[in-house]
């Protein structure tokens, strides 16, 4: 009995070692094609969600993204109880076949998100590390980010911070909120190998900066593919909800972009997610066109 025993535990480990050694690997080249590719084809609205007293409402925010055609919603992780909703949604969008992308405010927007407050190394060990568990969780974010790149987000920090998340979960796009005007070469040269992809909020920024001209995408986002590189992912950002500067969009604005990003953009993201009754039209506008978008 006991050399049968010592037998079967041999060909155990035997089998362990064996698919140890024949499984495969992915190279760095080919975990970030992964994770640029995982950005790909996402369509969905970000923040605004439903809620219910002091949570998200999930239950109505996933009936709102099954109705809208969305495959994709980017949760801000934001309040008390943001982080742990976040948590309580990824199982419940994994089963709607929802991929889910989570951001972070930046130092110029507090209060900070919690609650891991302003330790963006830590987010991105938490983020990676839920995202092994939950993994429709394919991407992370921080809004606003060029405008914190002096006191916050140095090359080095960033480089850093995204490093070790990868180092502990590969897949895990970073896609940080970025603008048109701070895009020039130097910022693509001190972040395009932290960068899996950018978030791009049009705002028409070419032509001084507007909600009501829909034509410029097309244009700017060439401009981007220049710097970037044509493979890089870039997703169309889309301003429903009002700017803080800029003002109101209309539905008419926001069909246009929709329209014309998507025969340019990697992506179409709404910012932000849109209620059915308050924002009635908009929110017919983004179900109507997701329902012809690729996906």
């Amino acid at each position: 009995m006991l050399k049968l025993k010592a037998v079967l535990i041999l060909l155990f480990t035997a089998i362990l070692f064996v698919g140890c050694v024949t499984k495969p690997v992915a190279s760095p080249e080919q975990s970030a094609r992964a994770r640029a590719e995982i950005l790909r084809g996402s369509y969905g609205t970000y923040h605004g969600a439903p809620r219910q007293g002091d949570h998200v409402d999930i239950a109505r925010l996933l009936a709102e993204l099954e109705d809208i055609h969305a495959n994709t919603y980017h949760w801000l992780v934001r309040g008390p109880n943001g982080w742990e909703d976040l948590k309580t949604f990824l199982p419940l969008a994994r089963e709607k076949h929802l991929r889910v992308w989570a951001s972070l405010v930046p130092p110029s927007e507090p209060p900070p998100s919690q609650p891991f407050g302003l330790d963006f190394q830590k987010w991105g060990l938490e983020f990676a590390k839920l995202a092994l568990m939950e993994t429709n969780l394919v991407a992370w974010s921080i809004d606003d980010f060029p405008y914190n790149i002096k006191k916050a987000f140095t090359p080095e920090y960033v480089a850093k911070m995204v490093g070790d998340a990868r180092a502990i979960n590969p897949n895990l796009a970073f896609a940080p909120c970025c603008y048109f005007n701070q895009m020039k070469p130097k910022f693509v040269a001190n972040y395009k190998n932290s960068f899996d992809g950018v978030l791009f909020p049009y705002r028409a920024d070419s032509a001084g900066g507007n909600l009501q001209d829909a034509t410029l995408v097309g244009p700017e986002v060439k401009k981007l593919r220049a710097l970037w590189g044509a493979d890089f992912p870039i997703i169309l950002d889309i301003y429903a909800t009002a700017h803080s500067k800029l003002g109101a969009s209309t539905p008419d604005y926001v069909e246009q972009v929709m329209i014309n990003g998507k025969k340019c953009c990697d992506s179409v993201l709404i910012y932000c997610h849109q209620d059915p009754v308050k924002n009635a039209e908009k929110y017919q506008v983004v179900k109507r066109q997701f329902a012809v978008l690729p996906h």
